[in-house]
């Protein structure tokens, strides 16, 4: 049981520090190599930030575990129940229009799609299903990148943290290499730590992988999304925190899970109607929760983090 612990707390420090170290070193390099801070933004930042899912749905699928899923959709449910309401309690969010005209309905869109993917397909997703995720998702980004070009405003396309270690890694091309490979190695065997590690406390419990994928696993992958809202909140960036969910949110959906089934096809072993059900709710809720006061405040914040925990408790139940 120790062990099993230990393998999962060194796996969540390996994803949450690789991805950091991937992110700066990666950012140096693209720096140094002359591309554009915007493409930078969209792409090396965007994506780094989603290494922590990606790498434990990987290892997930390539095992044939349901950590696979239930980190996503478990995710994708404590990004706007946990983390966002959370958040709201200590500081009022608010929300950008592009975000509530776009953004949100298309995150609404594609939960309730891939949701019904996944259920028509027998509880899980094969190879053509990941091929016309990752599709989609490049169609998104397509997007995202013409309305960057249109805003020029790089500040509220990502925020970086750690720009001073950055800086310190454009002055040595090796150093910047040495932490995008170790961030990389480090994100990887973390990934592998963490499906291990869950799928061992499972057996030892005798629940399923997919509770433990659903509600630690998924949980400790969202850290770096936890850390960015607050940290956005704290720099009275309030307005980015919900655009940096739901941005989370799409690339969780379209990218980790298209790469994951394209690799390797993914099925649970019971049926993903709850968590699909909650996930659903909780990203119907929210533009609801903001359409009058364009704000999530302290009141709508608990109503966020009732539905979560409404979530983990039946969850539980059903093992």
């Amino acid at each position: 049981m120790f062990v099993s612990l230990l393998m999962l707390a060194a796996g969540f420090a390996l994803l949450i520090k690789g991805a950091d170290y991937l992110i700066e070193g990666s950012v140096a390099i693209a720096k140094n190599l002359g591309i554009s801070e915007l493409l930078i933004g969209l792409t090396i930042v965007a994506l780094g930030t989603s290494a922590p899912e990606l790498a434990v749905s990987i290892q997930a699928a390539i095992k044939g575990s349901d950590i696979a899923l239930g980190n996503v959709l478990g995710s994708n449910i404590a990004n706007i129940g946990l983390i966002l309401g959370a958040t709201a309690l200590l500081t009022p969010l608010g929300v950008n229009k592009t975000t509530m005209s776009y953004e949100i309905p298309f995150v609404i869109l594609i939960t309730v799609a891939s949701g019904a993917l996944i259920l028509g397909n027998g509880n899980g997703l094969n190879r053509s299903d990941g091929i016309v995720l990752i599709t989609f998702f490049l169609i998104f980004m397509m997007y995202v990148f013409t309305m960057a070009k249109r805003d020029r405003n790089i500040s509220d396309i990502v925020e970086v943290e750690g720009k001073r270690d950055i800086e310190i890694l454009e002055k040595s091309p090796a150093l910047a290499w040495v932490a995008t490979i170790g961030g990389t190695v480090a994100v990887i065997l973390g990934g592998n730590f963490v499906v291990d590690g869950g799928s061992s406390i499972a057996r030892i419990f005798g629940v399923s992988d997919m509770l433990i994928g659903t509600t630690i696993v998924a949980i400790g992958t969202s850290l770096p999304e936890l850390v960015t809202t607050i940290s956005a909140g704290r720099k009275n960036r309030s307005d980015l925190a919900i655009g940096n969910v739901v941005g989370s949110n799409i690339f969780n959906l379209l990218l980790v899970l298209g790469i994951s089934a394209t690799i390797s096809p993914i099925t649970a072993q019971r049926s993903l109607a709850g968590e699909i059900i909650f996930a659903s709710l909780l990203a119907i809720v929210l533009p609801l929760l903001l359409f009058r006061k364009k704000e999530l405040d302290r009141p709508r914040g608990a109503l966020l983090l009732i539905i979560y925990t409404a979530f983990l408790v039946s969850t539980i139940v059903s093992g």
